[in-house]
């Protein structure tokens, strides 16, 4: 199930050839797969920790985390840019923006030509709270991918954007509707 490869019989308990060597190249994908799995987990658990730091729902944390790490790399995000990131409906993420407002987390901005336009932005108590917060994260993660080459690095991020595009696609498509169509029992 964590590859996508036990459905053709090649799965985590089919990694043996016919002598019973194990196949390296599907033990080692089971191991990336595995170790995308738990970043992804404590990526998860980071927020929900954020979350309860901040005494706010680990939904509200995740889409000020959002928030913020769009505003990081120069492209604030509109309301229903957020609702899908947080995967929410429009109605339930306004709501969810009238608490993090309220709360003085955000602020909501009309930067655009079209007025009509609203940009979220996080207000200026919420972001040295955020970097408090997320600073060691951030510099044990720098340092980590330090220890790796320019070339490595650029590989990395070749490879996780074609899993990325790879799930989008999946998302926009087999799973549109939910997931595809349960077997028969």
């Amino acid at each position: 199930m964590t590859n996508g490869r036990e459905a053709d019989g090649s799965g985590a308990a089919d990694h043996a050839d016919r002598h019973g060597a194990a196949d390296p190249e599907g033990v080692r994908v089971d191991r990336v797969m595995d170790g995308l799995r738990a970043f992804g987990a404590n990526y998860t658990e980071f927020t929900r920790r954020f979350a309860a730091w901040l005494g706010l729902h680990s939904t509200d944390a995740a889409a000020l985390v959002e928030i913020l790490y769009a505003e990081d790399q120069g492209a604030p995000l509109s309301p229903a840019r957020l609702s899908e990131r947080v995967s929410l409906s429009s109605g339930a993420t306004a709501i969810l923006l009238k608490r993090l407002e309220q709360a003085g987390h955000i602020v909501r901005t009309r930067e655009s030509a079209d007025r009509r336009v609203v940009t979220l932005r996080s207000s200026p108590d919420i972001r040295p709270r955020a970097m408090a917060f997320f600073g060691p994260y951030s510099e044990r993660m720098a340092e980590a991918m330090a220890a790796y080459p320019a070339q490595e690095i650029q590989r990395f991020e070749q490879f996780l954007g074609t899993l990325r595009s790879t799930m989008d696609a999946l998302l926009a498509n087999e799973y549109e509707n939910g997931g595809p169509t349960p077997p028969a029992p």
